[in-house]
């Protein structure tokens, strides 16, 4: 079913946030997409963790989501697994890209430990710099929701209601850890948006461009995907069997 907005989006808004393009990566924490492969392969890395660190009251509501998003792409045979634990950021107000990296540092580990790949989920209390992103990829294993901003979306009608605003960003935000769209590769496939590099045209994709701004709250009729389509899936399986080159991958 096709979504109507009732506003134009910013152009802008995607490229500000979505990928935090504050300061400079680290090498070895690499960009988004940085890790898709090793996500998307078994080669090196059997299991999987996906940790969730969420301020008192901030509780992430898609952790059995995100796993199913991710099974459902990755090779995993040793299993995907969920961490959750409650952590005190000590900012409350507005969020840099820097901030979410220094985070998700300081309170976790390295996202590559023998044969298990681990990523990262924040969600802080406050907002991004921009606070008409909802979501924000930061590195090559963290991300952050802000759902001060997700619940601030929720239109009157509570269609889509704030539930369903973070359903969709949490899994649109791991799309971009798995290097969606043409973020690490180039797809042979016409889906990315020319105006919002980095995301779908399919406005019946998660990927898709509006997903994780404000104005999502705009949305008049239909539901939210949260869901890959056929385009998305059929990138990831090309770069899981080698048919699409990948670059800025940290492992291999």
């Amino acid at each position: 079913m096709k979504h109507y907005f009732m506003t134009i989006l910013l152009m802008t808004t995607m490229l500000s946030g979505c990928f935090g393009d504050e300061g400079v990566f680290e090498e070895e924490r690499g960009i988004p997409g940085g890790l898709a492969l090793a996500c998307l392969q078994d080669d090196k890395f059997q299991k999987m963790k996906i940790h969730f660190l969420y301020e008192d009251g901030y509780d992430p509501i898609a952790m059995d989501l995100v796993k199913t998003r991710l099974q459902e792409v990755c090779d995993k045979p040793k299993g995907v697994s969920i961490l959750a634990d409650e952590v005190d950021f000590a900012i409350d107000t507005i969020w840099s890209s820097d901030d979410v990296r220094d985070a998700r540092w300081k309170h976790g580990d390295d996202a590559m430990d023998s044969q298990t790949l681990h990523w990262y989920f924040l969600f802080p209390a406050g907002t991004y710099t921009d606070d008409s992103v909802l979501g924000v990829a930061v590195d090559a294993s963290t991300i952050a929701i802000f759902k001060d901003s997700v619940e601030a979306a929720e239109n009157i009608i509570q269609r889509p209601s704030s539930e369903e605003i973070e359903r969709a960003v949490s899994v649109h935000e791991a799309g971009h850890l798995l290097g969606l769209v043409n973020l690490v590769y180039e797809s042979p496939i016409d889906h990315e948006d020319p105006d919002h590099p980095g995301h779908s045209n399919n406005d019946n994709s998660v990927m898709y461009w509006a997903i994780e701004t404000n104005d999502v709250g705009n949305l008049i009729t239909g539901n939210l995907p949260n869901t890959f389509d056929a385009d998305d899936k059929s990138d990831l399986a090309g770069m899981a069997d080698g048919t699409i080159e990948c670059s800025n991958q940290i492992w291999p």
